[in-house]
């Protein structure tokens, strides 16, 4: 009975820990674009994309600035975020799959 509802968990942690992905990237990419002065700061659609960015990424990325701090201007906290993601998935779907619960995905 617990089976069906291991497998659906642990899909659901890889989802979640797949769309963070996404969006660490998103950040990523965001942040360029406004350094670079392509996204328009003024625009209320791309203030509020870049706040919810920020609210999502933020926090994660500040634990990681304490630990590393930016090197030479370059920020290396979305880069450690996304590999520690990759292996905390990568390490919950080896014992998934060792336990039999899914096949991976």
């Amino acid at each position: 009975m617990l089976d069906p509802i291991i497998a659906a968990l642990l899909w659901l942690f890889d989802t979640l820990v797949g769309l963070y992905i996404i969006v660490v990237i998103a950040a990523v990419v965001v942040s360029w674009l406004v350094a670079f002065g392509v996204l328009n700061t003024h625009n209320s659609a791309a203030r509020t994309i870049i706040r919810i960015l920020d609210a999502l990424t933020d926090p994660v990325f500040r634990q990681i600035r304490r630990i590393v701090p930016p090197i030479g201007g370059l920020d290396l906290s979305p880069m450690l975020v996304i590999l520690a993601l990759y292996v905390l998935r990568m390490v919950v779907d080896g014992y998934a799959l060792r336990a039999g619960y899914y096949s991976g995905l």
